[in-house]
């Protein structure tokens, strides 16, 4: 017997009958002897109008009357999915946030978990019952429900499956996995069986939108082995329920890889902006005075490269921000001239950034230059670079994007079986 926490996102749980497959799905697990927790998501399309009707409601909302508003999808699909196993024989019932309690800091709308006291829920596992919880929320130190912000419900699954120390966090969701870039831009793409936490934190940082970064920072930090499975397969087809080896992706600690890849996946990012700042005096505070108005408006900058002239009097900044909000960059960078002093901006909107991400490519040397040379074969031309340890991320122009990603993903051989 294990202890699993199973988590169904909105897609999964978007009417009636997916929430009877999903149930399918719990008893599956519940019927081979586990301890199982289940964290749902709102029914597809259902926070986007609650959110919809709090704005129309007021544009200038208190925050934590928003909390209360949109948390309820998830109460709904909880209550839903609870009374859907009692019709099936599973002893179950439903929790809330505040109940379990999930305490979470102020930061209402985005808030992040600090403490789950998770011995209420092993109790009841105990007495053979499944906890269905409402992901996405928790209860701040004002006593109010708090949000987690998009995607936080696949955070709340990973944080109550440390809590409970859970041998496994199975996140369910409209895909059969973790595959080596978008299968949707290059067919050839494939399903991992398994996959480092570093580099699906890198994947889910730069675009892949399988699982929530904040997610796959916590099951890294707990050691939390994740599985990404689909919810449409059907729950009693074979193998399904094999415990050592479900269908889907492992997400796990390197030490469990036992061969790993010089290169993991392609990922990509679209609506990335360039900003370049020239001219600038090459003195300390320099960079402080550009990044920490951009910091304060809530601009999140990625990119940055440097440039300096001969003499080290004078230097370029070039760096990256989302292009929605190029505009509100420039006008924080405008009003900080003084400080910074530049003597002119330029800016480019509507690229998009692609990574090359792999644990491999920390012992084995030449992975930059064969991506390069791939990509200089084909016409495409870089505008910058960055790198890490496991890491390589190039600018390019966006009509090149798709292109760039096959490109990439065949000399690493990553199309081949």
């Amino acid at each position: 017997m294990a202890r699993i926490v199973m988590k169904f996102g909105g897609t999964s749980v978007a009417d009636l009958d997916r929430i009877r497959n999903v149930a399918r799905h719990v008893k599956r697990e519940v019927d081979a002897g586990h301890d199982v927790a289940v964290v749902v998501s709102a029914m597809a399309g259902k926070t986007n109008e609650l959110v919809g009707w709090t704005r129309g409601a007021s544009a200038m909302h208190d925050a934590r009357e928003y909390d209360a508003v949109v948390a309820s999808g998830e109460q709904v699909t909880s209550g839903l999915l609870a009374i859907t196993l009692q019709d099936m024989g599973v002893n179950a019932r439903s929790w809330q946030g505040w109940q379990i309690p999930i305490r979470t800091d102020s930061a209402h709308g985005a808030a992040r978990i600090l403490e789950i006291d998770g011995s209420d829920l092993i109790r009841r596992f105990g007495e053979g019952q499944v906890a269905v919880v409402a992901g996405f929320q928790g209860l701040g130190p004002d006593n109010r429900i708090a949000t987690l912000g998009r995607g936080g419900s696949d955070t709340s699954a990973v944080a109550i499956a440390a809590a409970v120390k859970a041998d496994r966090c199975d996140i369910y969701t409209d895909v059969d996995g973790v595959y080596t870039t978008d299968p949707r831009i290059e067919p050839k793409a494939r399903r991992m069986k398994k996959i480092a936490f570093e580099e699906m934190l890198e994947m889910a940082s730069l675009g892949a939108k399988v699982l929530q970064v904040r997610s796959v920072e916590l099951a890294m930090v707990h050691k939390v082995r994740t599985f990404v499975r689909s919810s449409f397969e059907d729950p009693d087809a074979p193998g399904m329920d094999d415990f050592a080896n479900p269908p889907g992706t492992l997400i796990c600690d390197e030490d469990e890889i036992v061969e790993q890849e010089v290169v993991t996946g392609i990922a990509y990012a679209k609506d990335e902006a360039q900003i370049s700042l020239r001219r600038l005096a090459d003195r300390p505070g320099v960079s402080a005075a550009i990044f920490g108005p951009l910091a304060e408006a809530h601009i999140n900058v990625d990119m940055i490269v440097q440039n300096i002239s001969e003499d080290g009097s004078r230097t370029d900044m070039t760096f990256t921000v989302p292009t929605g909000d190029l505009d509100k960059a420039l006008t924080v960078l405008d009003a900080a001239k003084p400080a910074i002093g530049f003597d002119a901006v330029q800016s480019e909107p509507g690229l998009v950034k692609v990574s090359v991400i792999g644990i491999g490519m920390r012992s084995h040397a030449g992975v930059a230059a064969t991506a390069f040379r791939a990509l200089a074969e084909k016409g495409i031309n870089i505008k910058a670079i960055t790198t890490s340890e496991i890491k390589i991320s190039i600018l390019i122009d966006s009509p090149y994007a798709e292109l760039a990603v096959r490109t990439l993903h065949s000399v690493y051989g990553l199309d081949k079986s």
